[in-house]
């Protein structure tokens, strides 16, 4: 979970994360030599495996890499657009097909495939896409 925090120092707001890991990079660390990790950790009140991935981060890319979020590895491309997203969400909220008594994910997903919205849609995705609304299935 992101937690923005203000940060009179900077400024402005950094997520909780970066607030946790700014002493032990930036200086205010009361760590000498002789100090270990674990030591640091109680003197920060953060994990010791924070102060050791901190310090890893440090040694094998520099400030940048201790001080900056790691970006994502993969991209992900959206498999619903906003009309098939609202063509899910209208289906949704439709009745639902005769002999049930409400929509399952995996009704719609095949209900979207048999309307030609989409060619294929897991039910993770219908359950991602429904997730984002505001809507209720029944």
């Amino acid at each position: 979970m992101l937690v923005a925090v203000e940060d009179p120092a900077a400024g402005g707001a950094e997520h909780a994360q970066a607030a946790r890991r700014r002493p032990i990079r930036g200086g205010a660390c009361p760590a000498g030599p002789g100090w270990t990790d674990r030591a640091v950790a109680a003197a920060l009140e953060v994990h010791h495996t924070t102060v050791a991935r901190v310090r890893q981060e440090y040694a094998t890319g520099g400030l940048d890499a201790a001080v900056s979020r790691k970006a994502p590895d993969r991209q992900y491309r959206r498999k619903l657009d906003g009309e098939q997203e609202a063509r899910l969400v209208a289906l949704a909220c439709s009745a639902p097909p005769e002999g049930r008594k409400r929509w399952t994910l995996r009704l719609l997903g095949e209900r979207l495939v048999a309307l030609e919205v989409v060619e294929a849609i897991s039910y993770e995705t219908v359950r991602q896409a429904l997730k984002q609304t505001a809507s209720s299935r029944g």
